[in-house]
């Protein structure tokens, strides 16, 4: 079986995180990921602190392994969240859209182990000295907001860079990608689009019909001209959206443009004025399974590759 020292930093079975996606990544999700040996996360997302201690308590009434809770920085509530991560002690706290330093002290003397999300090398040293237990090297093939760099390149650049565990992300759907992280100098990876088809994920059935039906040629990027490129499945909204990058509308326009357009993807399931956000791997998702199988089949593919590598060197 594979094992790593995510493993043991993390207490869990297998080296593979659950993505905190918005409006997806909820306490029945994260339970389900964690009770199938994996780490399951709750985005905390643009929400305040009492909706994340009611998701707290789903995750905790289900499962008696560890998970942990996403916290996107942009957020208005970061300040009420990470107190609020701190005070429950949840056992792992990863970091998206932003740099964590201020929660830093915070959390590490809560004993909530922090492992932020990094595109560069440079924010992956940073995070390290300011005590960060590992990190998550995110290529721009993932779903959502993107960096720059592709997991192939960014995932080996950090890893040099840093004498903390790596997590890889971006790209990973199959054991190949798993195996293939580690190869990279990962320590486990972080899986977010295939979980949108879990059975336990309750997102909308519209949401994951789009995942099944994709192809290598499904994802576009928009929202590069205000400085933060967000990943999705080509729809009416999408395209409309990138066309309006290109026109004479004031920034502020455009930024509002995508107000509430994920909630409409994940919870209604609008197929015009929704943002369904995937990954580039969404053309490798074709069929709904529940979380302990897709981490079976991800993990058995990834030992029967890894066991079989010596064929490729003579």
């Amino acid at each position: 079986m594979i094992n790593s020292s995510i493993c043991n930093l993390a207490g869990i079975k297998y080296p593979i995180f659950q993505g905190g996606m918005a409006h997806i990544a909820d306490g029945k999700l994260a339970a389900a990921v964690s009770n199938a040996g994996g780490l399951g996360i709750i985005s905390a997302m643009s929400r305040d602190g009492s909706y994340l201690k009611e998701q707290i308590d789903i995750a905790r009434n289900l499962t008696d392994k560890p998970f942990g809770v996403n916290v996107m920085l942009m957020s208005p509530y970061t300040d009420e969240v990470a107190q609020l991560i701190a005070d429950e002690k949840v056992p792992v706290v990863t970091t998206g859209a932003g740099n964590p330093s201020k929660y830093m002290e915070l959390w590490n003397n809560a004993g909530v182990k922090v492992i932020p999300v990094v595109a560069s090398s440079a924010l992956a040293k940073l995070v390290e000295r300011l005590g960060a237990c590992a990190v998550i090297a995110e290529g721009g093939e993932s779903g959502g907001h993107i960096g720059d760099l592709t997991t192939m390149a960014l995932v080996p650049q950090v890893a040099d860079a840093v004498k903390i565990p790596v997590i890889a992300a971006g790209g990973i759907a199959d054991g190949r990608g798993i195996a293939a992280s580690f190869m990279l100098g990962a320590a486990g990876v972080q899986v977010g689009t295939r979980f949108l088809v879990a059975k336990e994920c309750g997102v909308h059935q519209n949401y994951k019909d789009k995942i099944l039906k994709a192809t290598d040629r499904s994802t576009i990027v928009t929202g590069k001209r205000l400085g933060h490129p967000v990943r999705s499945i080509k729809t009416p909204f999408s395209r409309n959206y990138a066309k309006a990058e290109y026109t004479q509308i004031p920034d502020d326009e455009l930024e509002n443009l995508a107000v509430g357009a994920l909630r409409l993807a994940a919870v209604e399931g609008d197929e015009q004025k929704g943002c369904f956000l995937a990954g580039q791997i969404a053309g490798m998702v074709n069929k709904e399974q529940t979380a302990k199988e897709i981490i079976d089949e991800m993990f058995q593919e990834a030992e029967t590759i890894l066991n079989g590598a010596a064929k490729w060197v003579k």
